[in-house]
């Protein structure tokens, strides 16, 4: 987990009621969202901090990791090589397995969602995707770490978010969910679009069932 204080209601990857099956939390200390959510992060410190919660969860028994943020997709195959279990960083994972689709991704920081963060989970660096605006109500929360959540506006900044994204790549026909804190709109996105999302819920539901059955 980022170190952060925004709210996390029911649906964010941070909200424990947000799964139907055991997680633990775990802050990494002094890494919050401006750490994450940048073209050119400190990846030393970052993959530190990252590798130091890993070692800690595996002794409390977990069976995999996910990450509270998107952009940690940048760290998969270095996380995975330290990390004593298994570990699925971002909901950008889902975009290397639609073979016969078309994704396009919403995020949270366009400007800072590089193709390196693309190239990392073998997801193709040409990929459409579209940011919400630097001055939303998202920002303002989840990027800026206020202690506030208007639930309603965020919802109509992520579907107003989707509707761009179709008007300027109509062949895409998945959305996927870069932010983790965004499935709780998911269903309104659904209903807006007609289209299918994928979120870091979805990812991690997948990655929890495949991690225990090999178990």
């Amino acid at each position: 987990m980022l170190d952060t204080r925004f709210p996390r209601i029911v649906g964010d990857v941070g909200n424990a009621a947000s799964y139907d099956f055991p997680v633990i939390f775990r802050k990494m200390e002094g890494i919050g969202s401006a750490d994450a959510v940048a073209a050119h992060p400190d990846r030393a410190r970052v993959l530190a901090a990252l590798k130091a919660n890993a070692e800690a969860l595996a002794a409390e028994g977990v069976v995999g990791l996910g990450t509270s943020c998107g952009f940690l997709a940048l760290y998969q195959d270095d996380l995975a090589a330290v990390s004593p279990v298994p570990v699925a960083t971002s909901a950008l994972l889902h975009i290397k397995g639609l073979k016969d689709r078309k994704a396009g991704v919403i995020t949270a920081s366009a400007k800072n969602l590089t193709p390196g963060h693309l190239a990392a989970v073998g997801a193709p660096v040409d990929t459409p995707v579209i940011g919400l605006p630097e001055g939303s109500s998202f920002a303002g929360t989840f990027l800026r770490n206020g202690l506030t959540l208007d639930r309603e506006a965020v919802e109509r900044e992520v579907v107003a978010a989707g509707r761009d994204l179709l008007e300027r790549y109509p062949d895409v026909d998945t959305v996927v969910l870069e932010c983790t804190n965004l499935p709780p709109y998911k269903p309104a996105l659904e209903q807006a679009l007609g289209l299918p999302v994928l979120d870091v819920l979805d990812l991690l539901k997948d990655f929890y069932r495949e991690v225990s059955a090999r178990r």
